[in-house]
């Protein structure tokens, strides 16, 4: 055993180049899959546990009391499918207000007991239960801050009630924005409003849309008629913790195998060129008396460690890449202390280590068959006669010699050019998909600023940001990207003055082109907790930035357009109708058009202005955009002397901050990109270093020729040029195809649909650069070797056999 470990620190020391390509390869495709692994795990299983123990809701039902009784609604856990219950609790829909300023409506149950009932018992996380009236209870999502003492408000209701926060708490199932004793509901429900009640399900079957579609009919069956108001279903719940961190899942898994068949590509064709190049090596030490099975420990163990490194830089690698997306990821599921998982640090590491020792087995398992007399006979000469067709072909072309022999070069040796034209494809593609990624987030980017114009009118400085917008607007705020969002308390500033005054003189501008008024509100929608925000337009809205997915744009009052996360949430489809509660009264919608928009999770709801008459809201933005050739300062100068003094300011359009998420993802793909082709240059220069040993005394014949250092380098890069243009013809395609089924599953994960323009990136300039990246990637692993080949002295490279 130490004369076998004398030969593997040998081989390390010696082949310092196939160590840093094996090193590289697995610190990259450890990388990787550790994100992935830990992400994966984190979309899943934080939920599942914390949906597990509290018992959470599969389905919450939301009844009109007007039409069914307590005792009515009880009797329905026995519906069939139903194997826990709870409730009825009385509901209510309220809008708080703070200090004076009005908060976002809430859903509120009265429950007497958080923990007590077989279904969705509630974790209280600080303060004390509600158990009197004058109470509250508040979920961390509920738009009021969460704070112990703080006082909540309601002028709107009778008696203009004030409820102290004297605790917070948190329900897995989102069944309530806020809790309070059940006795305090009647003080808060409107004169005239019908008063509600909730009941939550468990189902013995409830993994699907369908079973549980099937438990929402059994439910309905076992409750007088038009009793549902509406519900919802655990899944959308689900869906909506996990989407944060499932973005990142599937380009993640597309890096993670690109790096992993890279890794297994590289530590063979390292393994197979060690073995190629050392098979005088290995007959002397078989001569010496190295049985066949040492030989091959030899080789895997010379691959081992220098992949035993780069798994230990990889797990740390990772490790610091997914700690930032984890932290944002335990918000979202609502829970704390999200951590790696050691069981995927230890699997990942052993899956790693476990590959390359197979891969350095087979590709060493050559060494162990060849016979001593033959390796030392073979050397590590090339196959005679390999090639020469091609250098008879290359060299009647109007060619220099060495560019032809050079062009001929991989012909000689085909196995190892394939498995460079392979290592350089996977970069072209890594590239390629890298490029394409980071077009259509730009795009998907471009898509969110919906109150993009050249010129607006807004509140004048006294309400606006720190950067000249309207602080709290309904475009401001991080609106996630491709990650959720929830609006905080407050709302936009409004607008005071006369409408009409002000669209007279937006009128009356020789350089407006077209202009809307945009307000937004907060309205609930029965069955639903939380608030969905509702936009509404006065004025020509159709240039707005919102990129339509299907369906038209609104064209009369009563008429809306939504995000696809409202379809999902609601189980609804173009041409349904849906129920929104604003102002105490029910304004029903009719759905025509489907559009890309991520604020506040995708629960918006645009619609005209006149939808709401009479009772729309103050317009809280004017948005213009202007004729071709118009000059938006001098537009603006003559707009703000026009409005005179009215309490309103025009400035040129804003500027759409960048997504933290879109920043991530931007980040991690041009960081494991980075790594692909480094690996794939690794890689080339390996096998041209390989190469350029195997030749040392042809090159010694050549210089002694005649040939320059200069006509030696174009020789060794002419050898990969063929390499290059095949790997960069066959890595483009394979790049467009994992765009095609990638960035579209990305959506999905966030439970987006995205907009054609954000598939449709590459144009045919572009992809002629990214073949040519191919040819960039070979020729700039080829660098080093040539150097060397040149800097070769004639009498050394002649007396080397």
């Amino acid at each position: 055993m130490s004369a076998l470990g004398r030969v593997v620190r040998s081989g390390v020391r010696r082949r310092r180049v196939q160590n840093a390509v094996i090193g590289l390869a697995t610190t990259m495709a450890v990388t990787a899959a550790v994100l992935c692994a830990s992400l994966l795990v984190a979309s899943s299983a934080p939920f599942a546990d914390a949906f597990a123990k509290q018992r959470g809701a599969h389905l919450s039902v939301r009844y009109d009391a007007a039409k069914a009784t307590a005792a009515q609604l009880a009797g329905s856990a026995d519906a069939r499918g139903v194997t826990a219950a709870a409730g009825p609790f009385p509901t209510a829909s309220v809008t708080p207000s703070l200090d004076g300023e009005q908060l976002v409506p809430m859903s509120v149950v009265g429950r007497a007991d958080p923990g007590r009932d077989p279904v969705d018992r509630v974790t209280l996380t600080e303060g004390v239960w509600a158990t009197r009236p004058g109470q509250i209870v508040l979920s961390p999502g509920a738009g009021a801050p969460p704070v112990l003492g703080l006082k909540l408000s309601f002028p709107d209701l009778p008696g203009d009630p004030t409820l102290t926060v004297v605790g917070v708490a948190r329900s897995v199932s989102r069944t309530a924005d806020a809790w309070v004793a059940p006795s305090q509901i009647a003080s808060l429900t409107a004169p005239g409003a019908r008063a509600g009640y909730q009941m939550l399900y468990r189902f013995a079957d409830a993994d699907t849309g369908a079973r549980i579609a099937a438990g929402r009919a059994a439910v309905k069956a076992a409750v007088p008629a038009g009793a549902r108001v509406g519900d919802q279903s655990w899944l959308s719940v689900k869906r909506e913790a996990e989407q944060e961190t499932a973005v990142f899942v599937p380009f993640l898994v597309a890096f993670g195998v690109l790096g992993l068949v890279m890794a297994v590509l590289i530590v063979g064709n390292v393994v197979a060129g060690a073995v190629g190049g050392g098979l005088r090596r290995i007959g002397v030490l078989k001569a010496l008396g190295f049985t066949p099975a040492q030989v091959v420990r030899a080789y895997m163990a010379q691959a081992l460690i220098p992949a035993a490194f780069g798994t230990v830089v990889g797990v740390v690698a990772g490790t610091l890449l997914t700690r930032p997306v984890l932290s944002e990821a335990e918000e979202a599921y609502g829970t704390a202390g999200l951590i790696i998982a050691p069981w995927v640090v230890a699997a990942v590491a052993a899956g790693a280590l476990g590959l390359v020792a197979a891969v350095a087995w087979a590709s060493a398992a050559r060494a162990g068959r060849l016979r001593a007399v033959d390796a030392l006979a073979v050397g590590r000469s090339a196959r005679p006669g390999r090639g020469r067709a091609v250098v008879r072909l290359t060299g009647r072309l109007p060619l220099s010699r060495p560019l032809g022999l050079g062009l001929a070069r991989p012909f000689a040796r085909p196995a190892r050019a394939a498995a460079m034209v392979a290592a350089v494809a996977f970069g072209a593609t890594a590239v390629t998909f890298a490029v394409g990624l980071a077009a259509s987030l730009n795009r998907v980017q471009d898509a969110r600023e919906h109150d993009r114009a050249d010129v607006t009118v807004d509140p004048k400085a006294a309400a606006l940001g720190p950067d000249g917008g309207p602080d709290g607007g309904p475009d401001g705020g991080p609106d996630g990207g491709l990650g959720p969002h929830r609006r905080g308390p407050g709302g936009p500033p409004r607008i005071t003055a006369d409408p009409a005054a002000i669209t007279a003189a937006i009128k009356a501008q020789p350089g407006t082109r077209a202009y809307y008024a945009t307000a937004a509100t907060q309205v609930t929608i029965a069955g639903l907790t939380g608030s969905t925000e509702l936009h509404t337009f006065a004025g020509d809205a159709t240039w707005a930035n919102y990129r339509k997915v299907s369906g038209r744009w609104f064209a009369e009052p009563g008429e809306a357009v939504v995000p696809s996360q409202f379809l999902a949430a609601t189980g609804t489809r173009l041409g349904d109708t849906v129920a929104l509660n604003h102002a105490g009264k029910t304004v029903r919608v009719r759905i025509v058009g489907e559009v890309f928009d991520p604020r506040n999770q995708g629960m918006n709801v645009l619609t005209d202005a006149a939808t709401l008459a009479p009772a729309s809201p103050p317009a809280d933005s004017y948005r213009i955009t202007l004729k071709p050739g118009t000059d938006a300062a001098a537009y603006v100068t003559a707009l703000n002397s026009a409005l005179g003094s009215l309490d309103v300011t025009a400035r040129t359009g804003p500027s759409g901050g960048e997504s933290e998420v879109i920043l991530v993802l931007d980040a991690l793909a041009a960081l494991l990109t980075l790594m692909l082709v480094a690996v794939a240059g690794l890689g080339v220069l390996n096998a041209v270093v390989l190469d350029t040993r195997e030749r040392v005394h042809d090159l010694g014949v050549h210089k002694a020729l005649g040939m320059t250092p200069r006509q030696t380098v174009a020789m060794v890069l002419a050898s990969v040029v063929v390499v290059g243009v095949a790997g960069g013809a066959l890595g483009v395609p394979a790049g467009l195809a994992l765009h095609a089924a990638i960035v579209p599953a990305m959506g999905e994960s966030a439970g987006l649909t995205l907009p054609t323009a954000a598939i449709d990136v590459y144009t045919p300039p572009e992809l002629l650069l990214l073949g040519l990246g191919g040819l960039l990637i070979a020729v700039t692993g080829a660098l080093l070797p040539a150097g060397w080949a040149a800097r070769t002295r004639t009498a050394t490279a002649l007396r080397t056999e």
